[in-house]
């Protein structure tokens, strides 16, 4: 749900909101100093944004996007334990440096926009009028190995639909990681109404494809010299898989 959608917001309350949105998670009283307004006044909005559950409050007292990402899941594979979870803002550097690994291990094009992305915004969640995102992460011993983020449109013609992408750290990819934190994007996704996700890469990835297609994907269209890299044409390799 966007709160854009669900009340009137006046000037004030949506400039709280897109500045705690576009930060990912910030103390109060900065920003009260973004918005510039009576601090009475402030209060109250922020007051109103968490009774109707559009931000919450941190153990160390920062305001942040409340979306419900589900609980930490804990997993034992060939003898290395690791978790799934919701990201938090306090993951963004590693999680950053995982996007950026695999996107120079590989022709990871979509690897490389996350990265773009991450570096642009300092937030990870994002629930506002044109979109949902959100990312997942996998961790050993608290370090991210790996990330799956889940974006859902607002456009009414899309909003049934989820992008999804997901990678994992090349030492880690033989420890089911990736599969969990697949299903764990699927899951959230299908529970926020979504009835199929989809992900494009390029052939070049023939290791995305055949692991989305291992994970029941399926090839639905090619588009002939989408991409070019290093040069040279490279066909788009267009991937979905149903979730009812």
């Amino acid at each position: 749900m966007s709160p854009f959608e669900s009340f009137d917001f006046d000037d004030d309350r949506m400039g709280i909101y897109r500045y705690v949105e576009r930060h990912g998670s910030v103390q109060p009283s900065e920003a009260a100093d973004h918005v510039a307004i009576d601090p009475e006044a402030f209060r109250h909005h922020v007051s109103m944004l968490k009774r109707d559950g559009y931000l919450e409050e941190t153990e160390d007292g920062n305001l942040r996007v409340r979306l419900d990402c589900g609980e930490t899941e804990e997993h034992e594979t060939a003898g290395l334990a690791y978790e799934i979870r919701p990201a938090c803002q306090a993951d963004a550097t590693g999680l950053l440096g995982v996007v950026r690994a695999v996107a120079d291990r590989q022709v990871h094009l979509v690897a490389e926009s996350v990265a773009e992305q991450l570096e642009y915004e300092d937030a990870l969640l994002r629930n506002n009028a044109g979109e949902t995102r959100v990312f997942f992460v996998a961790t050993v011993e608290d370090e991210v190995v790996g990330w799956c983020q889940v974006e859902i449109p607002r456009l009414a013609k899309l909003s049934h639909t989820a992008e999804l992408t997901v990678g994992v750290l090349v030492e880690y990819r033989r420890y089911s990681i990736g599969s969990h934190l697949l299903q764990r994007g699927m899951e959230w996704a299908r529970a926020n109404g979504c009835r199929r996700v989809y992900n494009s890469v390029p052939e070049t990835n023939d290791l995305a494809v055949s692991f989305l297609q291992e994970n029941g994907w399926r090839i639905e269209a090619v588009r002939d010299g989408h991409f070019e890299i290093d040069g040279d044409p490279v066909d788009e390799i267009m991937l979905a898989v149903d979730l009812d």
